[in-house]
């Protein structure tokens, strides 16, 4: 099929014109406009059609095609919906070849060589995977390969010239060429890249394979500049997305497409011919024109060294970025290069004790040590193991969130950026990173779901006081995931400048490792004190995991100590057996999403599907890759405690203590205070205490003044 593909760019260049390559997205505005759009499509001259796989967090998306996104799962069309529309098209006589756009979850979900399979028979050509770069795609890459389909990479204004060459041999029929840094988006009065005839320049030295430019294109004039620039073929995507949103409810969407695909190729209208046949076109180097066509098939790297679950480290600058089948980086190519140059950095900065003094010399500043407090009356309470709280609610800021923003502002440092950028649940990430930002001078932007904005308005408020600017988010389930999407999506646009302070160990490697790395200094306390205070090991550690941050840094230094039990505590929510909870490792399946393999509460489709937590900084689909892993080889054992039971223990260590917790840490409190309980009285367990309840008070007020609340609790202290 991918032969299709490779017809179409030989017929053009025989023609003296580019393909225009459209892009559609399956199930928007309705389910059943699908087929009659790709058919208008065709109709006005589109050679090839992208066939959007509809997918509830598209990070490399702008708010338009993001916007079609949500209606189309709104209106339930999945991967499978979409083979069912190639088939209908072309029973309909639709003859363009058809490749599926989307990002890799979905089709993990609906499983790789069926996928692959399925979308042959049905009549697809190929495959575009936003976030899914070649090193992660070997085994699908090969499986498209060995179909006979198309596999295209993305080559970005930011890739190196040693990935361009990289990018170049997998190629096998065209490569997306990204036109300029950002998500996806089009609009009339923004001009097209200056740098775009340089790009496609330096990417046709090192291959003969057409080139389709995308991102940006909006009319006639964008596309005579990009094939001016040597481009092969050009891609439309969002504005065609608006024409259908503007015509959705009058039904002349159809109509409206084929007469602006019309618009651009100048269907029977006798188009100017590009001037390559007797030669290059200015700016476009010579082997793009003396060797176009594009058989048989490039060679493909070959797979093994990279389909191994545990990557082998072997240059220098390299971290491992896997916990076993768990991470790697699943990002959009404008990410690649940016990913590596923050890994080498961070490798850099790791081995030199000069960055480890100057981290050191802010505990001052945080409040280290913690305190490794023994909670004696808790302890009583319980009646088994002596129970002892890890005191990150002591740090400056209120939470362990302060050690992870120290060190990636210093890190921002080295790399030279003026601008942070961070995403917050609970809110004391935000706070944090404001703190930082204050402290070092920095621009600083706050992504945060609105439902997160109305539940921590004191830690809203606390973020602008230092200086930070809050980001509503309002698309999705309006939470963390959200504010994560967001996060992303801000920073490929301004790499140059901005660092993103991610503030958990999620996200695409390398920044699970160094979130954890800069936590670890919890562990290392923890195992220092105890050892002081009873002369042992602890028994069992305990922490509440969202994301995971203060787990790992809880965890990671306790790992080779088989004695120690690793008790990790999600948010249940109304109930694991409802869908209204957080438990990603009770109850999620393995799957992709904000760039690396975990463990993600999704629908049997592979879309993100609505969580609930009490904990704002609890409530989100995925968790870190290393507590996968845990998980997995069952080094730790994950539990959960449901929304009444972190109001119990709230109210316990409240009452019983005189120390307010954060909701997420009273996850962690009611699951470390019912394992005490089954433990003998010379046993030890230590619970981190990850974040102060002050930023919680309003929101466990608004839950007493309910009546059921207060009768659930038998604390009727707001009635």
């Amino acid at each position: 099929m991918a032969e299709g593909l490779k017809r179409v760019f030989a017929a053009k260049k025989e023609q003296d014109q580019a393909a225009f390559v459209t892009f559609l997205t399956a199930g928007f505005p309705t389910p059943d406009a699908t087929v009659p759009l790709m058919l208008a499509l065709e109709r006005g001259g589109a050679d090839i059609i992208e066939l959007g796989v509809p997918f509830s967090d598209p990070t490399a998306d702008g708010p338009t095609i993001q916007a079609a996104n949500t209606v189309a799962i709104d209106n339930n069309v999945h991967y499978s919906t979409c083979l069912q529309y190639v088939r209908d098209a072309r029973a309909q006589g639709l003859k363009a070849p058809v490749i599926f756009m989307g990002y890799y979850n979905p089709i993990l979900a609906y499983g790789e060589e069926k996928a692959v399979q399925d979308a042959k028979e049905a009549g697809a050509n190929g495959y575009i995977i936003v976030d899914l770069p070649p090193e992660e795609a070997v085994h699908f890459r090969n499986i498209c390969t060995s179909s006979g389909m198309s596999y295209v990479p993305l080559v970005a204004p930011s890739t190196s010239i040693d990935r361009v060459k990289f990018l170049t041999t997998i190629a096998d029929s065209f490569i997306y060429v990204v036109s300029k840094m950002g998500v996806t988006g089009s609009s009339s009065g923004v001009a097209m890249s200056a740098s775009l005839p340089e790009l496609v320049k330096r990417i046709q030295t090192f291959t003969p394979v057409p080139l389709a430019v995308g991102f940006g294109v909006d009319n006639r004039t964008h596309f005579d500049f990009v094939t001016s620039a040597g481009s092969d073929g050009v891609v439309v995507g969002s504005k065609i997305i608006k024409l259908i949103f503007e015509n959705a409810d009058n039904g002349k969407a159809p109509e409206a497409v084929e007469a602006f695909c019309r618009e651009i190729t100048l269907k029977d209208q006798n188009p100017p011919p590009l001037g390559r046949k007797n030669g290059s076109v200015a700016g476009a180097s010579s082997p793009s024109t003396s060797a176009a066509t594009v058989e048989p098939t490039l060679p493909i790297p070959p797979a093994e060294p990279m389909s191994k679950p545990e990557l082998e480290v072997t240059g220098p600058g390299k971290l491992p970025s896997r916990f076993g089948l768990f991470g790697g980086a699943y990002v959009a190519e404008s990410l690649v290069d940016c990913l590596n140059e923050l890994e080498d950095a961070y490798v850099k900065a790791s081995n030199d004790p000069e960055f480890w003094k100057e981290f050191e010399d802010m505990f001052g500043y945080m409040n280290r040590p913690s305190e490794l407090y023994f909670a004696e009356r808790l302890t009583e309470e319980m009646g088994g193991a002596k129970i002892w709280l890890k005191r990150e609610d002591l740090n400056h800021t209120g939470s362990h969130k302060i050690n992870n923003a120290v060190g990636q502002i210093l890190l921002a440092k080295r790399l030279g950026k003026k601008r942070i950028i961070a995403e917050t649940g609970a809110g004391q990430h935000g706070v944090a990173t404001a703190t930082v930002c204050a402290k070092f001078g920095m621009e600083c932007d706050i992504f945060m779901g609105a439902e997160d904005v109305r539940r921590q308005e004191l830690n809203v408020f606390r973020i602008k006081m230092l200086g930070g600017n809050v980001i509503p988010v309002t698309s999705g389930s309006q939470t963390l995931k959200d504010a994560v999407n967001e996060a992303m999506r801000d920073w490929v646009t301004r790499l140059d400048s901005t660092h993103y302070l991610i503030g958990s160990a999620i996200g695409p490697h390398p920044f699970p490792t160094i979130v954890r790395d800069f936590q670890r200094v919890i562990g290392r306390e923890i195992k220092s004190q105890l050892q002081d205070k009873a002369g042992k090991l602890p028994d069992a550690v305990v922490a509440c995991v969202g994301g995971g941050s203060n787990a790992i840094g809880t965890f990671y230094d306790f790992i080779q100590d088989e004695s120690v039990r690793l008790v990790g505590v999600e948010a249940g929510g109304h109930g694991v057996d409802t869908e209204a909870h957080s438990a990603t490792l009770t109850k999620g399946v393995i799957g992709v999403v904000h760039g690396a393999s975990s463990y993600i509460i999704q629908s049997k489709e592979g879309q993100l599907t609505p969580t609930h937590s009490i904990s704002a900084g609890l409530d989100y689909n995925s968790v870190g890759p290393e507590h996968s892993h845990l998980k997995y080889t069952g080094r730790a054992e994950y539990v959960v405690a449901d929304d009444v039971q972190a109001l119990k223990a709230f109210r316990m260590v409240t009452q019983l203590e005189g120390i307010i917790p954060a909701l997420e840490s009273s996850h962690g409190l009611w699951g470390g205070m019912q394992l005490a309980k089954t433990l003998p009285k010379d046993k030890d367990v230590v619970i981190c205490l990850s974040g102060n309840g002050a930023k919680d008070v309003a929101e466990v007020l608004l839950t007493l003044k309910k009546k059921e609340w207060a009768d659930k609790l038998d604390w009727h202290v707001a009635q």
